[in-house]
C-alpha cells in the first residue's frame, strides 16, 4: 500500500511511518519544508512539496491507495483571534483543499482517514461518551465538527471515511507528558483545576494500531474514539505519574492560573470527557496498554538506559578519544529488535535516520558531512537543549560493520562522549548494545546538572528511541535473562490488523 500523510513531521505522523515502514508499505509525505522534514523522516519516506504546483499533489494523491490528514497546528496557546484562523486553516480548509484535489482524478485513493479530537463532544463532566454522542459548543467543538465535515465530502467521491477522535496521546516525542515530566520529577506536580475532569489517553503505540485497523478494516467508518478503555479524572491521572515517577504530587495548578495563561485554550486542560472506545471495540480492537499504570512504565520505565557513576578508567582507556578526555558516566541499553542483522546495521549506520531516533524537541539536523560512514568519517549536525541551539560534530572512531561501531563527539556540549554500537544476529532477529562513556561540561557544575536534570533527558532520549525502534522493527520476543534491560515492550508493535499491501 502506498499512504499519502500530511502531519508526517508531527508527533503522531513519525510514529504512522515508522510503522507503516515495518510493514513494508510506502509514505508519501506532504511537507512545508523539505530540509526539516527529511531531518525528522529519514529516509522512510517520499517528500511531496506543499509549494510545488497543484499539479505536483494531484499526482501524488492518484498515485497512492489511502491518505491519513494529520496536519494541524497545536491547540494549547492562547487563542487570539489570529491563532484561531490559524488552527482553522491548517485543519478546515488544508482537508477542504485536499480533498478538492481529489476531484478529476481517474484514480483515487480508497480510504481518507482524517484527524479529530474527543473535543468534538465539550465539557460533559462525567457523562460516558461513544461515537453517537452529540457535538458541544464552543470553539473547540465547532472547530472539530467543520474538520469533520470537511473530510467527509470525501464520501461522495468514492471513498471510506474514517474519523480519529483522538485523545491525550501519550509517548515522549510530543503530546502532553513530555511538558508534564519535569515539575513530576522535582516533586512540584500536582492535580489541573479541581481534578475531577476525565482525561482520555491512548498510548501511542496503540494510536498507531488504531490508525492501522482504520486503513485496512473496511468496516470502519466515521468516527471513532482513539482512546484507553476507561478514561481516568486528573487526579487520577495525577497520580499515577506520580507513582510511576516516585514522587509526590502536592502541588495543585488553579484553575485561575490557567485561564490568565491560555486564555480560553484552559478549556483544553479543564473540560472533561469521559470518552469510551465503543466503536474501536466493535471491531475487535484489543489495547496493548489499556491501563494508565501500564501505559506509563512502558514509555518512562521499559526503555530507559542505565546510567552509572564510573569509579575507574579499566577498559576506556583503549580508546584513543578516551584515553585524553576521561569519562565520568556510563550509559547502557540492550534492545532486541525484529529485524535481522544487515537490515539493523544498515538502518541505524544510516546517519538520515539520526532524526527519526531523536526527539523532535532536540531539532536534529546534519549540516555536513564528510564522505560515507566509515572510520574516521564526521557528521556536523545541530540540535537544541531547551532553548539553546548547539552544533555537534561526531567522528567514527571505529568501523567493524555489521557488528559494531563507534562515534566521538569531537566538538560539542559534553566534555567526554565516546557512543559504542554492537550488534549480534539472533537467528532472524539482533540484539543491539549501546554503550556510552560521558562526562558532562563545567565540572561541578556538570556534575550538579547530572543530577538535576541531564540523567533524565539522556534516559528519555534512548526511551524514546526505543519505542521509535519498537514501531519501526517490531520488537523480538524477550528472553527472562535480559529483562527491563532490553528496552523493549514485552508485546510486540502489531497493528490492528495487516494493510494490504
Amino acid at each position: 500500500m502506498r499512504v499519502f500523510l500530511t502531519g508526517a513531521t508531527g508527533f503522531l505522523g513519525r510514529a504512522l511511518t515508522l510503522a507503516l515502514r515495518r510493514e513494508g508499505h510506502a509514505v508519501a509525505a506532504w511537507v512545508r519544508s523539505e530540509e526539516r522534514a527529511r531531518a525528522l523522516l529519514g529516509d522512510q519516506a517520499e517528500l511531496v512539496p506543499v509549494a510545488g504546483d497543484q499539479s505536483v499533489l494531484r499526482a501524488a494523491l492518484e498515485g497512492c491507495d489511502a491518505i491519513v490528514n494529520l496536519a494541524g497546528e497545536p491547540v494549547l496557546s492562547r487563542w487570539s483571534a489570529r491563532r484561531r484562523a490559524q488552527l482553522r486553516t491548517s485543519r478546515v480548509d488544508l482537508t477542504t483543499g485536499l480533498v478538492g484535489a481529489l476531484e478529476g482524478l481517474a484514480r483515487r485513493p480508497r480510504v481518507l482517514v482524517s484527524g479529530s479530537a474527543v473535543g468534538f463532544h465539550g465539557n460533559r463532566a462525567d457523562a460516558r461518551l461513544t461515537e453517537t454522542s452529540p457535538a458541544g459548543t464552543g470553539f473547540l467543538p465547532g472547530l472539530c465538527v467543520d474538520w469533520e465535515q470537511a473530510a467527509r465530502r470525501a464520501e461522495g467521491l468514492g471513498l471510506r471515511v474514517v474519523l480519529l477522535r483522538t485523545g491525550i496521546v501519550l509517548g515522549l516525542d510530543g503530546g502532553a507528558l513530555p511538558s508534564m515530566l519535569p515539575p513530576f520529577r522535582l516533586g512540584l506536580g500536582g492535580r489541573i483545576g479541581s481534578g475531577r475532569q476525565y482525561m482520555p489517553w491512548i498510548h501511542v503505540e496503540d494510536w498507531v494500531r488504531a490508525v492501522s485497523l482504520a486503513l485496512a478494516d473496511e468496516r470502519a467508518s466515521g468516527p471513532l474514539h482513539v482512546t484507553a478503555p476507561e478514561p481516568p479524572t486528573n487526579r487520577e491521572f495525577t497520580r499515577a505519574l506520580a507513582a510511576v515517577l516516585g514522587k509526590p504530587a502536592p502541588f495543585p495548578v488553579p484553575s485561575a492560573a490557567l485561564h490568565a495563561l491560555f486564555g480560553g485554550a484552559a478549556s483544553l486542560l479543564l473540560e472533561s470527557q469521559r470518552a469510551l472506545p465503543a466503536r474501536l471495540q466493535e471491531l475487535g480492537f484489543v489495547h496493548t496498554h489499556p491501563t494508565l499504570e501500564s501505559a506509563l512504565r512502558d514509555i518512562l520505565v521499559n526503555g530507559r538506559a542505565r546510567i552509572e557513576r564510573l569509579r575507574g578508567a579499566g577498559e576506556t582507556m583503549s580508546s584513543p578519544h578516551l584515553a585524553k578526555k576521561p569519562p565520568a558516566y556510563s550509559l547502557s541499553a540492550e534492545t532486541e529488535i525484529g529485524a535481522s542483522l544487515p537490515e539493523t546495521f544498515g538502518f541505524f549506520s544510516t546517519p538520515e535516520n539520526l532524526g527519526l531516533l531523536t526527539p523532535r524537541a532536540m531539532g536534529f539536523r546534519i549540516v555536513a558531512r564528510s564522505g560515507a560512514p566509515g572510520p574516521d568519517a564526521t557528521i556536523d549536525y545541530r540540535i537544541r537543549v531547551g532553548p539553546f541551539g548547539l552544533r555537534w560534530r561526531t567522528r567514527f572512531e571505529a568501523w567493524q560493520a555489521p557488528e559494531r561501531f563507534v562515534d566521538v563527539q569531537e566538538r560539542g556540549p559534553y566534555r567526554c562522549w565516546w557512543h559504542e554500537h554492537r550488534f549480534e544476529a539472533l537467528g532472524g532477529t539482533t540484539r543491539m548494545r549501546d554503550r556510552v562513556l560521558y562526562s558532562p561540561p563545567c565540572g561541578p557544575l556538570g556534575r550538579l546538572a547530572q543530577r538535576l536534570f541531564l540523567a533524565d533527558q539522556l534516559g528519555d532520549i534512548f526511551a524514546h528511541r526505543s519505542l521509535a525502534i519498537r514501531l519501526r522493527f517490531g520488537a523480538a520476543p524477550r528472553s527472562a535473562e535480559s529483562g527491563l534491560r532490553s528496552g523493549t515492550s514485552s508485546t510486540p508493535a502489531a497493528p490492528g490488523r495487516p494493510l494490504p499491501r
